[in-house]
């Protein structure tokens, strides 16, 4: 880590000297003091269930070098002498404050990267293509909020060329917070869908906290946008540079001869209104994911890169976990896309499944959340395309099952419609009445429905 002395980052988050302590330096940045080691620092953060403020004592046992809280709760007896003590306002603003400190002491190019769907996906493509060039960093796991993007940060330091970071929302104002501390150089947006549309109300809305991303733009900054999408195509440059990426619409490089399989993609790209002939094959499914190559082209070539390199960068690209995951079984397949899900994603989950070649086609569907008052609409419009679709049997689970069926019992004259309590009961329904060999079966259901258990079930019995 590059190092950050101690009277800056009293300053830096506007912090009170409680205890003096013998500071000579940092390990890393803690907020578990479970995993907290000797040297490190702890701040203290509140959550619904839990108060950091009460393992300050516990924190300076490990060897914490300095403790932030934002409320008292400790003895002087129990912090040792090699510890000091910070009192801050909020913990969690503290968080934030210092990596923007940290960030700040960074030569690192950082890409930021949101949107309303395909964000993980799109930054495992841009650090793929950027890693046959330079050294790359980007967001674990799902570490893309206000608490997961400032420990991202403190893992970087000065030997990495590039970081590709993620950043996810759920109201105004926490892209906005996470772009002050990673003041991203490039920041790229996927889509304007209607995730989170039940909290912030309005598509409008969220592009508003979608385009929070560039609150700290100059003009030499570049925001890279899917222009194909109604909204975002209709931006125009003001006080920074806009790159346009498309398939459908004009833009500044654009996807033609699409080609979409099974389980690949193929294109070829066109850059500034030129055909440069220039050949991809990706071997992730969806016409969806074309786009976010393109969004991957586009940085890549932002950073000179050439299409050769481009190329070898996009033959280690590799599905994430839970996310529109193919899995061949002996006796039946399975589309693993269990992460989460909106009527977007939903709708271009069934696309990757009517292109599958398969005996029957089967989907396994739960809710999708925070939708708010479009929540009966938008399961009844998912419902009338996957009937569309060609879907032999359609199996609701959630309080929207019934929405799920109306839509499709609108459109459907073959198709089956069944509505399940529990993930036991859909798995003995499929595993020992109703799956046939050849058949796929496709899972997705928002986060809060845990479908990825019924999806690994599947995948076990499909190869036993």
């Amino acid at each position: 880590m590059e190092y950050m002395g101690f009277d800056e980052i009293v300053n830096a988050v506007g912090g009170k000297i409680i205890l003096n302590g013998k500071y000579s330096g940092y390990k890393n940045v803690c907020t578990d003091t479970r995993k907290l080691e000797r040297g490190d620092i702890f701040i203290a953060l509140r959550g619904e269930k839990f108060n950091g403020n009460d393992y300050v004592g516990e924190a300076s046992k490990r060897g914490a070098s300095i403790c932030m809280v934002d409320e008292i709760k400790f003895n002087k007896d129990e912090i040792s002498e090699c510890t000091a003590i910070i009192w801050v306002k909020n913990g969690n603003k503290a968080l934030l404050d210092l990596a923007e400190l940290y960030r700040s002491k960074l030569h690192v190019k950082i890409i930021g990267v949101t949107g309303s769907a395909g964000k993980t996906t799109t930054k495992n493509m841009i650090a793929d293509v950027l890693n046959a060039k330079f050294k790359v960093f980007k967001t674990e796991g799902n570490f893309n909020n206000q608490i997961g993007l400032p420990h991202m940060l403190f893992k970087l330091d000065n030997s990495y060329e590039v970081a590709v970071l993620e950043m996810g929302m759920n109201s105004r104002g926490e892209i906005h917070n996470m772009a002050k501390a990673a003041r991203p150089d490039i920041a790229v947006i996927t889509n304007v869908l209607r995730a989170h549309i039940g909290i912030l109300g309005s598509r409008e809305n969220i592009l508003k906290a979608k385009l929070e991303i560039t609150d700290f733009f100059a003009k030499n900054n570049i925001l890279v946008i899917n222009s194909d999408n109604d909204l975002l195509g209709k931006l125009k440059e003001e006080k920074f540079v806009i790159k346009r990426v498309g398939v459908e619409k004009p833009a500044d490089i654009s996807a033609y001869d699409t080609m979409i399989n099974e389980d690949s993609i193929e294109f070829k790209v066109c850059e500034n209104k030129i055909k440069t002939g220039e050949t991809f094959k990706i071997n992730l499914p969806g016409k969806y994911n074309i786009l976010n190559s393109m969004l991957a082209v586009a940085c890549g070539r932002l950073l000179n890169m050439t299409y050769d390199e481009i190329r070898s960068g996009f033959e280690n690209v590799e599905t994430a976990s839970l996310r529109m995951e193919i899995f061949r079984g002996k006796k039946f397949n399975v589309i693993d896309d269990s992460y989460n899900a909106n009527p977007e994603s939903m709708e271009a989950a069934l696309d990757v499944l009517k292109n599958f070649k398969s005996n029957r086609k089967i989907v396994v569907f739960g809710t999708m959340g925070e939708m708010g008052e479009e929540s009966r609409r938008v399961h009844e419009e998912v419902g009338r395309y996957a009937a569309k679709s060609g879907v032999d049997l359609f199996i609701a689970l959630g309080e929207h099952g019934e929405d799920f069926k109306r839509g499709f019992d609108a459109v459907n004259r073959d198709g089956k419609f069944m509505i399940f309590d529990r993930g036991e009961e859909v798995l003995n329904f499929l595993l020992n009445k109703y799956i046939k060999i050849g058949d796929t079966v496709l899972v997705k259901a928002s986060r809060l429905m845990k479908f990825e258990v019924i999806a690994e079930a599947l995948k076990k019995s499909s190869s036993c």
